[in-house]
C-alpha cells in the first residue's frame, strides 16, 4: 500500500540520517585504518573520539595464529593493624572478577571488558623487563594501576590472608601480577604446546593518598567495615 506524504517525508528524513551516519563511520573508519595523511595528522582525535572503544579495529580475529593464552591479572595487598603490625593478604584474581561480571550478561559494559587489559598492556609497553618505566607514561601507567586495584580492592566486603583469616586495618602497599595460562590444543590437532602456567610478580607499590577512591576515610579499615 501507498504511504501517505507525511510517512512519506518521515521515511525519507530517517534515510537520510542512516545514510549520513552510515557514510560517516566509514570515512572515520578508513581514515582510521589509512596510512597517515593530511586529514589525521589535522584531525586525529577527533577519528579516535568516534572509533574508541566501540569501534575498534585489529587484526587478532583474523590473525594465523590467534592469542592463545590466557591472562590473568591478580592483586594483594599489606595491611597494617592498628597495633601497627603489617600482614600480607591473598592473592585476589581481578580479571575472574570482570569475567563474572561479564558471564551471562547480554550487554555488559566496557569497563567490565576493557579497563584491566587495556591498564596492563599499558603498563607491559611503558616498562621494561626489569619494570623500570621507560618514561613518564611509565610512571602515569604504575599510578593508573594502583588506582584500579585501590577501587577493586575498597569494593570488597573484606580482606583474607593467604590461609582465609580477615585481616583489618589500612591497605600500605599493593602488589601485582600476571598469570599467563596457555590454552592447549584441541585433541585433533598435531601441535605441541607448552601449558605450563607462567607468573610475572610486580614490585611492591606503596599507597597514596592520591590512590585511594574518593572519600575513603584512612582510618576506615579495608577489611572490617
Amino acid at each position: 500500500m501507498a504511504l501517505s506524504l507525511p510517512y512519506q517525508v518521515v521515511l525519507a528524513v530517517a534515510l537520510a540520517v542512516v545514510g549520513v551516519f552510515a557514510g560517516v563511520h566509514l570515512a572515520m573508519v578508513f581514515l582510521h585504518v589509512a596510512p597517515a595523511n593530511t586529514l589525521t595528522k589535522r584531525h586525529g582525535q577527533a577519528v579516535d573520539d568516534w572509533i574508541y572503544p566501540e569501534f575498534e579495529q585489529n587484526w587478532k580475529l583474523f590473525a594465523p595464529n590467534p592469542l592463545q593464552q590466557n591472562v590473568s591479572v591478580e592483586v594483594r595487598a599489606e595491611v597494617a593493624a592498628p597495633d601497627g603490625a603489617r600482614r600480607t593478604g591473598g592473592w585476589i584474581d581481578l580479571t575472574a572478577q570482570d569475567a563474572e561480571a561479564i558471564r551471562h550478561n547480554p550487554m555488559p559494559s566496557h569497563t567490565q571488558q576493557n579497563e584491566l587489559r587495556r591498564a596492563i598492556d599499558f603498563y607491559l609497553g611503558t616498562h621494561g623487563d626489569d619494570h623500570r618505566p621507560n618514561g613518564l607514561r611509565g610512571a602515569l601507567s604504575e599510578e593508573y594501576m594502583r588506582r584500579i586495584a585501590m577501587l577493586r580492592l575498597d569494593a570488597l566486603p573484606g580482606l583474607r590472608d593467604a590461609e582465609g583469616k580477615a585481616l583489618s586495618g589500612e591497605v600500605r602497599r599493593i602488589q601485582l601480577r600476571t598469570v599467563t595460562r596457555p590454552v592447549p590444543a584441541p585433541a585433533w590437532s598435531t601441535e605441541k604446546t607448552d601449558t605450563a602456567t607462567s607468573t610475572r610478580e610486580f614490585p611492591w607499590w606503596p599507597v597514596t593518598d592520591a590512590d585511594r577512591p574518593a572519600g575513603t576515610d584512612r582510618s576506615r579499615t579495608e577489611a572490617g567495615r
